[in-house]
């Protein structure tokens, strides 16, 4: 039986459509509020389209030493949209943390599957 881990593909989010792009600061302070966004096709635009589209994001945190992630946020994108209209695949939510660590978010996208970006912050 194949991982799930191995259905992830990753690339640089300036060239790949598809990778989920992450922006936080790099340093925070402990437990401070700040925002987290994440969005595809900063770069290159995606299609979103009844028939390709980003479907979710989710969003985990793996503190420094800690054992497993900690789900931060879901972002689910079930409205595409008629006609013209259609909605932005970006997602934002306000977090906070104690310690440093990695910020992972993953990618749907209905035709081209699952995709993943990581970032390190800095907790002070």
């Amino acid at each position: 039986m194949e991982s799930i881990g191995n259905l992830f593909q990753t690339g640089d989010w300036k060239g790949e459509k598809h990778v989920p792009v992450i922006h936080i600061p790099e340093k925070v302070k402990a437990g401070e509020k700040f925002d987290l966004k994440v969005s595809i096709g900063d770069a290159i635009g995606h299609p979103n389209s009844f028939e390709h589209y980003i479907a979710w994001f989710k969003v985990l945190f793996h503190p420094e030493g800690g054992k497993f992630p900690i789900e931060l946020a879901t972002f689910n994108f079930a409205a595409h949209g008629e006609g013209d209209n259609f909605t932005e695949p970006v997602g934002l939510s306000t977090i906070k943390l104690s310690k440093s660590g990695t910020i992972h978010a993953i990618s749907y996208c209905n035709i081209h599957g699952l995709w993943e970006n990581t970032k390190d912050i800095v907790v002070e």
